[in-house]
C-alpha cells in the first residue's frame, strides 16, 4: 500500500514479485495479480499526482471487447460504466469515397473509447489501497540483480526489494530490458501521430472511421459528449515526419481547415475539445520476452503502429497470459520465476504479438502505397472482404480479440 504522499509504508516486507513501470499496463498487471492472491511491489519514477491530472490531453485507447471481459473479471467495471463510449460500427475507407468495408457485430459493440486519465484514475484507485500491492512512486531505479533463488530491485533512493520475479513494464525504450541485454529489433515509419480531440456538429452515432490517404491513415473514434452536450470524437492523424511540427504550429483554424480537407465535412463543423500533441511512429519487437526471473509485457517486449488501435490490447493481453501462467505455477508449488513458467509464458505470447506486429506492418505499407493502381488494388481487396460473410468475421473476430488461445480473464473469468 501507499502512505498519503504515495510513496511506499511498507518497504522492508518481501513480495512475490517486482513490477517496474506504473503505467497502464503496469498497474494492470500489479491488479491482476493482487487479485489472484499475488503480492508485489510496484516502481513508478513519476509522481501519482501528476499522472493523474485531471485535464484531458487527447489521448485515448480503444478497449475491445475482450479487454472489457479482463477489466470486468477485476472489479474495474463500476469505476469505470460509463466512461467509455461505446464502437457499435467500424467503417473503413479508402480516402473518403466509395462504399466502405464495414464492421457492425449482431450482439454487443466492439469495443469503446475511453480517456486515458479516465483509465488512469480508475487503476490508481484500486491500485493504490490494495493490500497485496506495495507502491513506490517518485523513485527511479539504480540496480537490478537476478539471482539463482530470486531477484532484487534496489531505487535511487536506496531501497532494496526483494521478489522471485521482476516483471519490467517500464516502456518501449525499457531500462530494464536493455540492462538485461535483451536485442529489438526496431525500424521507423519516417511518420508521426497527431492527437487530439475535437467536437462536431453532426452526431457520430458511435461509427468509427479509418480513412487511409497516401500521407498515412486518418482515424476518427467516438468519445462521449461533453458536458455541455457537444458531440465529440478522438482525432489519430499519420502525417510524414517532415511536416509534423509544421502541423503543430498552425493557427487552430489552420489546423481545423487542413482536417476538413480530409473529412469532407463528413461530422458538420469542427472546433478543437483537447490539445494537440505527436509522436513518432515505429515498430519494435523482440522475439525474447524472458530472461533469468525477468518477463516482458507490453510496450516493453513491442510496439506497433496504432493503424488498428490494438497497442495497449495487445498489453492487456501479456498480462492476462502471464497471471495465469504464475497463478497456475504457483497452484503445483513452483517459484514464480521458475523457467518452466516463464517459457510457457514465452511461447504462449509469441506468436500472436509476432502476427499483429506484422499485421499492422503490412497494412501500413499497403495503405502507404502512392498511384492509382494501388489505390485501385485496395478498394477492390475492401469490397472482396465486405463482400464475403466469413472472411468478415475472422476480421471480426481479430478487432474484438476473440481469435487463439484466450487466458481465461479475457473472457471475463478469473484463472
Amino acid at each position: 500500500m501507499t502512505d498519503s504522499t504515495g510513496k511506499n509504508s511498507d518497504i522492508s516486507m518481501m513480495r512475490d514479485v517486482i513490477i517496474l513501470g506504473g503505467g497502464l499496463i503496469g498497474m494492470t498487471m500489479a491488479l491482476s495479480l493482487a487479485e489472484h492472491g499475488i503480492s508485489s511491489h510496484l516502481v513508478e519514477k513519476h509522481d501519482p499526482a501528476a499522472m493523474l491530472d485531471s485535464g484531458f490531453d487527447g489521448r485515448t485507447s480503444a478497449i475491445i471487447s475482450s479487454s472489457w471481459n479482463m477489466f470486468k473479471a477485476l472489479g474495474l467495471e463500476t469505476v469505470l460504466e460509463g466512461k467509455g463510449c461505446p464502437i457499435r460500427r467500424i467503417e473503413v475507407r479508402e480516402g473518403t469515397g466509395g462504399k466502405p468495408l464495414d464492421f457492425t457485430p449482431d450482439d454487443n459493440a466492439l469495443g469503446m473509447i475511453f480517456e486515458n486519465t479516465a483509465l488512469r484514475r480508475a487503476l490508481w484507485g484500486k491500485v493504490s489501497v490494495h493490500d497485496m500491492i506495495a507502491v513506490h512512486a517518485g523513485s527511479g531505479v539504480a540496480l537490478r540483480d537476478y539471482g539463482a533463488h530470486g531477484a532484487s530491485v534496489t531505487l535511487d533512493n536506496g531501497v532494496q526489494l526483494n521478489g522471485a520475479l521482476v516483471i519490467a513494464a517500464d516502456g518501449r525504450n525499457s531500462p530494464t530490458r536493455r540492462d538485461a541485454g535483451i536485442n529489438m529489433a526496431t525500424w521507423k515509419y519516417e511518420h508521426r501521430a497527431i492527437v487530439t480531440a475535437i467536437t462536431h456538429d453532426l452526431p457520430h452515432d458511435n461509427i468509427a472511421h479509418e480513412m487511409f490517404f497516401a500521407s498515412g491513415p486518418f482515424a476518427l473514434l467516438p468519445m462521449h459528449d461533453t458536458e455541455d452536450g457537444q458531440n465529440r470524437s478522438s482525432l489519430i492523424w499519420t502525417v510524414p515526419e517532415k511536416d509534423g511540427d509544421a502541423m503543430l504550429k498552425l493557427s487552430e483554424r489552420g489546423f481545423l481547415t487542413e482536417m476538413q480537407k480530409y473529412m469532407q465535412n463528413m461530422l458538420g463543423g469542427i472546433s478543437l475539445a483537447a490539445p494537440r500533441s505527436s509522436y513518432p511512429l515505429g515498430l519494435h519487437h523482440t522475439a525474447q520476452i524472458t530472461s533469468n526471473r525477468l518477463a516482458l509485457v507490453g510496450d516493453s517486449a513491442h510496439g506497433i503502429h496504432p493503424i488498428a488501435g490494438q497497442g495497449l490490447n495487445l498489453g492487456l493481453r501479456d498480462v492476462a497470459a502471464l497471471t495465469e501462467v504464475l497463478v497456475s505455477g504457483a497452484r503445483i508449488g513452483l517459484d514464480y520465476g521458475d523457467t518452466q513458467l516463464l517459457d510457457r509464458y514465452a511461447n504462449w505470447r509469441s506468436l500472436d504479438t509476432l502476427m499483429v506486429a506484422a499485421a499492422s506492418d503490412n497494412l501500413t505499407r499497403l495503405f502507404g502505397m502512392p498511384g492509382r493502381a494501388p489505390s485501385l488494388m485496395r478498394k477492390a481487396g475492401l469490397a472482396a472482404v465486405q463482400n464475403i460473410p466469413m472472411l468478415k468475421s475472422i476480421f471480426m473476430d481479430e478487432a474484438r480479440g476473440r481469435s487463439g488461445e484466450l487466458p481465461k480473464l479475457l473472457q471475463g473469468a478469473k484463472v
